[in-house]
Order: C-alpha cells, then structure tokens, then sequence
C-alpha cells in the first residue's frame, strides 16, 4: 500500500484536531471506560496515524427506518484523521445512511487494538448531486490503492467519509503495534 501521496498526508492542524478529539473523548467517557482506556493504554493521534494505514476493517453500525441496529463489515481507511469507506449505491447500508447518517464503527486487532468512533457520515460521490470538493484526490488514493479497474467509481460504488464526535482507542502496547506496522 503506497500511503505516501502528499494529498492525504496528515496535517498538523489534522493532527491537533484528531488529538483534541481523543482527549475530549476519553475526558468525557464513563470511569469505567476510562478504567480500561487510560493514558498508559491509549495512542496519542501521531502515534494513531503511523498504525492506521492502509485498509483496515471496520464493523461498521447503522439503524433501520425502524430503529434496529445493523452491522456489517467495510474497507475502511483512515486518512486526515477520519474513516473512509464505501459500499455500493443499492447496498441497503447506503439506504440507512441516506437516511439516517448516524453511525458507529469499530476496528480491532485482537487484543492489541481498537479504535471505537460514533459520529455522522458524509457522501463524497453522490450520483445526482455535487461531490465533494477533496473526492478527486480521495478517489485518486482509492484508485492507487485498489487499482483503476476495480469498479465503475462512477456508478458501482459509493464513498462516505466519517466525521466523528467521539473517538477512543485501547492499545496497551504501542511497541506491538508500531513494530507490526514498520515495513
């Protein structure tokens, strides 16, 4: 996986935002959660970054019309400090989030990682209306990624990017992760 295009690069101002976010997270959460995901056992949004790269899978949560949970599983992409991940256009996912843009998401690695975000998702390449002003370059990692011929990206496949309210992440031992993470 080529993550070396400047386009997607974390900024700094990325960086401040993603850190700020985890410590309002963890601030704001349960002592219970807190108990298990402390300072000792968390990555700060530097550290977050070098371990999320290429695709990494996500269970990914939306709700019905009737306010049921589903579940299922996505590519997902960590760039800029948010989730990306797509599904096609006829995906009954794609009618939930249209709907009802609220979602969770969770990537693990065992018992070494994971990363737990809520927040609402946005469309980057609607089919009849205006895309959004970065999805060029999203499209052009996602094509370098997955290769050009993967799909149709016009019409196969639809791409969300999750902006998140809350965001924790359980790691123990970063020398695990950052070790596993080194080409």
């Amino acid at each position: 996986m080529r993550r070396d295009k400047n386009f997607m690069r974390e900024t700094s101002e990325d960086l401040e935002e993603l850190q700020a976010l985890l410590d309002a997270s963890l601030a704001g959460s349960t002592s219970h959660l807190r108990s298990i995901i402390n300072t000792a056992r968390t990555l700060n949004a530097e550290q977050l970054t070098q371990v999320l790269t290429g695709m990494c899978t996500l269970a990914l949560s939306s709700v019905t019309a009737k306010g049921e949970p589903r579940i299922s599983g996505v590519d997902g992409h960590f760039l800029r400090g948010k989730w990306y991940f797509g599904t096609a256009p006829d995906a009954a996912k794609a009618r939930h989030l249209a709907a009802r843009p609220a979602v969770s998401a969770a990537h693990m690695r065992g018992e070494d990682l994971g990363v737990f975000t809520h927040g609402k998702v946005e469309i980057l390449n609607p089919r009849n209306g205006d895309q959004a002003t970065d999805w060029p370059d999203v499209l052009a990692y996602l094509k370098d990624f997955y290769g050009d011929d993967l799909f149709d990206w016009d019409n196969d496949v639809v791409y969300y990017r999750l902006h998140p309210h809350w965001m924790a992440v359980y790691a123990p031992d970063i020398a695990k992760l950052t070790v596993a993470s080194q080409p």
